[in-house]
């Protein structure tokens, strides 16, 4: 079994950062989704972005597989995502 940091290691091989302004770059001018990964209560506490996507992190997984029974189709969309 790995280990969180091994875990933690092989994924940010693979995920890029952006800045807020990159991302917010990468929404207007390529049509990237941001996707809100924050507790509903966090959502209410702090507001929300406009046009943001909410999916909650603990669905995360199951909404983006499309072999999940939860699955949502926005994640079938050919297009940047970005996470936050």
């Amino acid at each position: 079994m790995k280990s969180v940091e091994e875990m933690i290691a092989e994924a940010r091989q693979t995920i890029v950062g952006h800045t807020p302004a990159e991302a917010q770059r990468r929404v207007a001018e390529e049509g990237a989704l941001l996707v809100d990964i924050r507790d509903v209560r966090e959502l209410e506490r702090e507001g929300v972005l406009p046009d943001a996507h909410h999916a909650p992190r603990g669905m995360l997984e199951f909404w983006i597989d499309p072999k999940s029974e939860y699955h949502k189709p926005v994640f079938a969309e050919d297009r940047e995502f970005v996470f936050y």
